[in-house]
């Protein structure tokens, strides 16, 4: 991965700062156990549903997530696998025990 002038570091960058609000960051780990209803993700992380579709329009807009109709509802669930492994990890990652200081 190159350094200066690689708009993949941009996209990394802004995605990071979307992550970074943690109501959005809940809303996306919601959407990664399958397609789920607006108001079932606002239940699940105890927000407003215009609250949560704020959210998801910005995570729709990093395609972060995708909305399938069905019926009368939209359901959310993370765009890819990629985003799925990315939560994951980063997960994993903050449950491990921190090394001690140097």
């Amino acid at each position: 991965m190159s350094g200066g002038g690689d708009p993949r570091i941009e996209a990394i960058a802004a995605t990071c700062r979307l992550l970074g609000d943690p109501t959005r960051l809940r809303v996306l780990l919601a959407c990664m156990d399958g397609p789920i209803a607006v108001g079932d993700i606002a239940a699940r992380v105890g927000a407003s549903q215009p609250l949560v579709s704020h959210h998801l329009r910005l995570l729709r807009g990093a395609r972060l997530v995708r909305g399938e109709r069905h019926q009368r509802h939209v359901l959310y669930a993370t765009a890819d696998e990629h985003i799925s492994r990315m939560l994951t990890d980063m997960i994993e990652h903050a449950g491990e025990e921190q090394a001690p200081p140097l």
